[in-house]
Order: C-alpha cells, then structure tokens, then sequence
C-alpha cells in the first residue's frame, strides 16, 4: 500500500468520526472457554489457522510450556499493534523501510501470581519494544517514525495509560461461538 491508497482510505473515516464522534466507537471481544482439567484457557482466533489459540500456565507457574502463556501473548499482542502502526506511520510518511522487525521484553515477578509475596507486584513490571530498521533514511527520520509508533500504538498506550478494567459474573448466552 502506498500513501496515496492509505490517505484514500483513512481521509472519509477520519471526516466521518471529526464530524460524528460516536461513530469512532468500537466494542471489541474476545471469547474463551476454560479447561479446568488442564488449567487452559482455548481462545476464539479466527485469523490463525486453527482458529484456537490454547493459553495456559507460564513454566515459571507450573506450567508445561505447551501452551501460549498470557505474558507472552500481551506482548505478542503488543508487536503486532506496533508493527502494524509502523507499516501504517512509515506509509504516511513516504519513508523507504528495506526491512524491519520489533521485539517486545516483558520483565514479571511470578512470586506476585503464585501468591508468595503479597507485596510483589501480579503482572508484568516492566515492558521495553525494540525496533530494528533497516532504511536508507536519515536517524531522524526514523526515530521521528518510533516516536509516532509510540503514540498511536493502541496496545502500547494502552499498557501506559491503562483503561477502566472490570471483571463479573455474566451467562454464556450462545454455545454455538465457544471455541471447541
């Protein structure tokens, strides 16, 4: 895609949403069944070839290391919001990108989720992204493309500036969607 066909795409959205705000508004979901005879978690992704990706205990929690562990898949989630956002930025900014990639390191204390330490932290303390770029552009130009990769990166901003997160009790209202 080239910045033409992006900016035809995303100019009537960007008009649409500047004159009606409401129209901005997306619910997203995301839908699991839990396996407690295995302590796993099959999650609907309809974009992966099985359709299912199976979450389960991290190692360092007991786990087996044969399933997707929650850390690992934040992050994952993580580089794929950033590496889509720099495709995007970069496309924008008419920048030539011969080649790049993006790491995400995670740093969790795990004595938090076994409950060994109440005092230690549930979660990850800690996430630092890496950008390897390969690019004829000058420095700046560049760093200019990761800053905008920071601030529009919906995971990243996200994991910052955190979001109004609540947890209840709720009924399975339609078995036929439930991951196998």
């Amino acid at each position: 895609m080239n910045t033409n066909e992006l900016r035809q795409i995303q100019t009537p959205l960007k008009a649409l949403y500047t004159e009606s705000p409401a129209e901005a508004l997306a619910e997203m979901r995301a839908f699991g069944v839990v396996d407690l005879s295995r302590l796993s978690c099959r999650v609907k992704t309809p974009f992966a070839d099985s359709g299912i990706t199976e979450s389960g205990l991290h190692p360092k929690a007991g786990g087996d290391g044969r399933t997707a562990c929650s850390g690992d898949m934040l992050l994952q989630s993580l580089v794929a919001c950033s590496g889509v956002t720099f495709a995007a930025v970069a496309t924008a900014m008419e920048l030539e990108i011969s080649a790049a990639s993006i790491e995400a390191r995670g740093t969790m204390d795990f004595r938090g989720t076994l409950g060994v330490d109440r005092n230690t932290a549930v979660g990850l303390t800690s996430v630092e992204l890496i950008f390897d770029v390969v690019s004829s552009e000058a420095d700046d130009r560049i760093d200019k493309l990761i800053q905008l990769t920071e601030r529009y990166c919906v995971v990243l901003q996200t994991l910052r500036h955190g979001a109004t997160c609540s947890a209840r009790r709720g009924s399975v209202t339609d078995a036929s969607s439930s991951p196998q």
